[in-house]
């Protein structure tokens, strides 16, 4: 069972994903914290150490990949899993050169999703 001291973050505009996501990790034994604000997430980001953030790509007023982008400029070790509703070529090209460490389209498996997040909280590539 993973360390409760791993940080996972869940931002995305979608309350019904952000519960069902922080659902899903609870069952695997990881605790996240949700946010639905870009903004609020980096300000929480720049305060506090954050392993791994799950980040929706398409939110009112930024996309995941401005987040992604800002927030690796001051904590470059956090790794990022970028979902989206959309499959698109340029988005996902977009956000593994920022540094994604995955890019998933939704709906996508719960088993495979964990094990990915398995990988990325314990360093795997």
């Amino acid at each position: 069972m993973p360390e409760i001291i791993q940080s996972i973050c869940i931002l995305d505009d979608d309350s019904s994903v952000l519960s069902s996501l922080q659902q899903l990790l609870d069952s695997d034994g990881f605790a996240a914290r949700t946010f639905d604000n870009p903004d609020r997430f980096l300000a929480y980001a720049q305060e506090h150490a954050v392993t791994l953030v799950l980040l929706d790509v398409w939110m009112p007023g930024t996309n995941g990949i401005e987040v992604q982008e800002r927030l690796h400029e001051f904590s470059p070790g956090t790794r990022v899993i970028v979902m989206t509703g959309r499959e698109e070529a340029r988005v996902r090209d977009a956000a593994m050169e920022s540094g994604a460490f995955a890019f998933l389209v939704k709906p996508f498996d719960d088993e495979a999703f964990l094990t990915l997040v398995h990988s990325a909280v314990d360093g795997g590539s």
